[in-house]
């Protein structure tokens, strides 16, 4: 079959690479029928990511039809439409049982690296780095999805792949870095960050009850893309200070909660900035923390913060003295997908939200590299690409 590799740094190949089988009795095999590129892809393709390999195949947001399945898979039966979450839950472990499948205790077989790194492992993901796992992404024909009997959510035949395939992970993620906020009728949330996890996160905002949004950015389509859901919006290369402004308009207080929807590759400027940028160049930190420093700062008194964007590793120059003396809430993680996917599919089969807004690009998979190129340059009003393996 035919599957988008990473090749090295700023290299995606789509290769012939073996076709997926059944390893384990619990597992199924999903021919493709739309996947995506998730901006934490981007952080592979940027060759952030330890522990990647030559012909790796990539994509953690896919879903399609169900070929074949294992022979302890009851829920399932050939034919049927699902998507496919992105971490792998066994469904039985107190992680899993507690509803943080996105930690599960035994979906991981290299969580040693984690442990090595983090002191604990978590849950596999697909088509992330052999520190996740080691399994084969969606950006492909077919996929092998293990634990088959658990993971896969069936969706209805009649509704458009684009309106669900984003319950693999970008609209869960969204609504889970809502829900972390707490909110409350009147809070003013911001958010930084107006790639798809942030407009996911600002609509989830109003969606709970927010009386105001802020989205910051710098990026004129995006922040375009945010006002059309009743955001506010701030550029913040535009902006003489990100935390001024908004102070100004919230009368001083600051925002009851914020997101961080960025993560490990933040962009800024200022002397921390740049210093940001050789030390994750020289690998003196991973993650370049801009972001998480200003929502420390921003957030009210007594308020909450969201973080899921990426990180992975080492940061500095964090200001956690503030989060402790001003008695700040964080709350973070990456989304525990199988805990939100059937109330969010009620919200977009009652209308509430309709998630296909946020695919700006439709590609085959011949062209999934050229796909990666126009998501991190940000060219040609690209928010999120979809890919086709049929087309």
């Amino acid at each position: 079959m035919k599957a988008n590799c990473w090749m090295g740094t700023k290299k995606m190949e789509v290769q012939d690479v073996p076709d997926p089988r059944i390893l384990n009795r619990h597992d199924a095999i999903v021919k493709i029928s739309s996947t995506a590129i998730c901006g934490s892809d981007l952080h592979m393709y940027n060759g952030l990511l330890a522990t990647m390999q030559r012909g790796d195949v990539l994509g953690h947001e896919f879903m399609g039809e169900v070929v074949e399945v294992g022979p302890d898979v009851k829920n399932l039966k050939v034919g049927d439409r699902v998507i496919v979450p992105f971490p792998i839950s066994c469904g039985k472990c107190y992680y899993c049982q507690e509803g943080w499948p996105s930690i599960c205790e035994n979906t991981n077989p290299n969580g040693w690296m984690q442990e090595a790194l983090w002191g604990h492992a978590t849950a596999g993901v697909y088509g992330y780095s052999h520190m996740l796992g080691a399994y084969a992404g969606g950006q492909a024909e077919y996929a092998r999805v293990p634990f088959a009997d658990v993971n896969p959510l069936k969706v209805p035949s009649d509704v458009p792949d684009e309106k669900v395939l984003f319950l693999t992970d970008a609209f869960p993620t969204g609504y889970f870095a809502a829900d972390n906020c707490e909110i409350q009728p009147g809070d003013t949330i911001a958010i930084w960050g107006a790639g798809p996890i942030g407009q996911f996160a600002a609509r989830s905002a109003f969606l709970l009850g927010a009386e105001r949004v802020i989205v910051i950015d710098r990026v004129d389509y995006r922040l375009r893309m945010a006002e059309q859901a009743g955001a506010e919006t701030i550029n913040f290369e535009e902006a003489d200070s990100v935390l001024d402004v908004l102070k100004d308009i919230t009368g001083g207080r600051g925002p009851d909660a914020c997101i961080d929807a960025v993560g490990m590759q933040a962009s800024g400027g200022g002397i921390l900035g740049a210093l940001d940028h050789v030390k994750q160049a020289v690998k003196l930190e991973t993650d370049r923390p801009m972001v998480l420093r200003e929502v420390m700062r921003a957030v009210r008194n007594g308020g909450r913060i969201s973080i899921v964007g990426d990180y992975i590793g080492i940061i500095d120059n964090v200001p956690f003295g503030a989060v402790m003396n001003r008695g700040i809430t964080m709350r973070m993680g990456q989304a525990p997908v199988q805990r939100y996917y059937h109330q969010l599919l009620e919200r977009i089969l009652n209308g509430d939200m309709d998630p296909s807004f946020v695919a700006t690009h439709t590609l085959p998979l011949s062209e999934t590299p050229k796909g990666y190129e126009l998501m991190d340059k940000k060219e040609d009003g690209c928010v999120k690409v979809v890919v086709k393996p049929g087309m």
